[in-house]
Parts: structure tokens; sequence; C-alpha cells
């Protein structure tokens, strides 16, 4: 079978399959006609063939820092959605939160002919930018905001300095978990916002009260322990991630400490093991699953218009109170 068939069962011209097998416009009623005639059939166009007309291989390069994130799951969730619907495959490259496997994929994608790339990022260092500076192919951000380059970002400096405020309306003596300010959105962005919320609630904060971790349970509980030993009277503590809190919550009840009446915890991401775990973890519940739908449909404009775009878009956040604190009212944005 192949295209000159498809065209005579269907009784239209070989130049209106053409247009049909590469999305261009075809009339209902003929678009209809091809369509049955290739379910019938069983057809399938060379892609071979299709990538050498078009210069097209209706492939979209995704880089991930983490694959076994619940964050970054919604993300590709939302760009699954959109991408399938247009007629795209998604190639996964896992860095594991690598910036040298990172810089990899990009070089890897933009050598293989990609049609575009979604980066979800977590740093930009200066061999980052040098190479998005000189990136040909359509390329765009999640996850962080980076002057020039299309990207869609979450708003976390709002968001902590909101959750900081629930915190500091019972708290007397504050400790902060979190990460590398190189990260900008889940490092300095979250690590402002809880300076600034206890700034706005007039309550004084040692920065030595401090921790650098990483992502897991485990550094979250090992950070929970340094804290207390620094500052035996903390009785609230701010978690940069719902990990980095749930680790923080398995050290204070091996301690024998209780949550909320002695110590109260807020992280972020509002992930599924934040809601289950006893008590459930006050925390900021941002759109992932539709922040990798806009990036996903801002790809396709610039696929479809072959125009470069430089729009930035900040997600809204919900602050989700739980009983990880001792306050119990909802606050929402």
């Amino acid at each position: 079978m192949n295209i000159n068939e498809i065209a005579k069962l269907a009784q239209v011209s070989r130049a209106t399959v053409s247009r049909y097998l590469n999305n261009g416009y075809v009339s209902q009623e003929k678009r209809e006609a091809i369509r049955r005639v290739i379910e019938e059939t069983g057809y399938r166009p060379s892609s071979t063939a299709q990538t050498l007309r078009t210069r097209k291989t209706r492939l979209v390069g995704v880089v991930l820092p983490k694959i076994n994130s619940d964050s970054v799951s919604r993300m590709v969730a939302g760009i699954s959605q959109v991408l399938s619907e247009k007629g795209y495959q998604i190639v996964l490259a896992n860095t594991a939160n690598n910036l040298e496997e990172e810089l990899k994929y990009l070089s890897f994608f933009r050598e293989r002919h990609v049609d575009g790339v979604i980066l979800v990022a977590t740093m930009f260092t200066r061999r980052h930018k040098e190479l998005l500076k000189e990136y040909q192919v359509p390329l765009v951000i999640l996850g962080q905001q980076l002057s020039g380059y299309p990207c869609v970002y979450h708003d976390d400096y709002n968001a902590s300095r909101e959750l900081t405020a629930i915190l500091a309306r019972q708290g007397r003596e504050f400790g902060y978990l979190g990460v590398t300010d190189r990260d900008v959105a889940a490092g300095l962005n979250r690590r402002r916002g809880f300076e600034a919320g206890l700034k706005e609630s007039h309550k004084r904060w040692d920065p030595a009260c401090s921790r650098e971790v990483t992502f897991s349970v485990e550094e979250g509980r090992q950070g929970m322990r340094e804290l207390l030993e620094k500052n035996p009277q903390l009785d609230s503590v701010f978690c940069a991630t719902d990990n980095i809190a749930i680790g923080a919550l398995i050290y204070l009840k091996e301690a024998g400490k209780r949550v909320p009446e002695d110590i109260q915890l807020v992280g972020t991401g509002d992930g599924l093991t934040g809601r289950v775990i006893s008590p459930p973890i006050t925390t900021v519940h941002f759109y992932y699953k539709t922040s990798g739908i806009e990036a996903a449909q801002m790809l396709c404009e610039m696929l479809e218009t072959e125009k470069p775009v430089r729009r930035e878009i900040k997600m809204g956040y919900e602050i989700l109170v739980r009983d990880s604190v001792r306050e119990k009212r909802v606050s929402q944005q």
C-alpha cells in the first residue's frame, strides 16, 4: 500500500493525501474519506520519507533532572498530553541532576535534529548559557526563569513568603532546610521568600539555623537532626521541598517530638507522600501538569509558525494548610 493507492481508494488526488499526511489543509469531507481508507488498510507512512520531504522528525526532546520526581512526572504528563495530540513523539533524557549529563543531552538533541526541546531546568551555569546562546533548535525552558528565552516557571518567592507567614503566626524559633542557591527557583527564590515572610511578620531568625541539603528524604532527616542540635528550642521549620519535610518529620518522630505541638513543619510541592503521611504536610501546590501543558503549547507555537517566541509565563499556586502546623486556616492565591 502506498500513497497513490490511498488516493485512488479515497477518490482524491495524490496531493490531497500528501497534505493530509503532513497536516496541511484538506476539506472535512476528503479528510474523513482518507482517514477511513487509512484505518481500513492499516497504512503507515514512512517516517524516513516524511523527514526527507518535510525536514521534520516529529520528535521532541525533553531533558529531565530526575525521572522519579513527583513534580517532574506531572510536568511530563502535561507535555505528553499536548505533544501527542499534535502528532509528536517525545524522547526523555534523565540527567539524574548531573549538569554534565544535561549539557550532553542538549548537544545530543541538537545533533540528532529533533524538531524542538523542552528543558526542565534546575540551574544555569556559564556553559549552559553559552550553549543556549548558540542553540538553533526551538527550545522552551520549564521550571526556571531565564531572561531572553521562552520559559514557564513557578512563583517560588511569593509562595514561600506566604507559607512562612503561616509558620510565623504560631512560631518563635525558626529553622530552614533548603537546597543550593545555584538552583534559583527551588533554592534561592524559596529561601528569599522565607526570609521576606519572617521580616514582614516581624520575626527574627538566626541564619546559622539553616542547612543546605539535597532533595532526598534522608538528607531532610539528617538536616533536621543538625538543626535541633544547633537550636534545641526550635519550634518551626521551613523545608524547601516536601521530600525534605518528610525526612524532617521522620527524624522528629524518632526524637520523640510531636508535630505540630512541639515543632511545626511546612514543605513545598504537594506530593502524594506528603498528603498521606501523618500528620500530612502543609505545603504549596504548584500547577506542575498545567505548566507542562503551557510549555508544550509554547513549543508547538514555535514549531508551527517557525517564528521565535520570547514569552515568559509565571504560574500561580495554592497554599494547602494541613496538620503539620498549628494554624488550620486555608489560604489561596
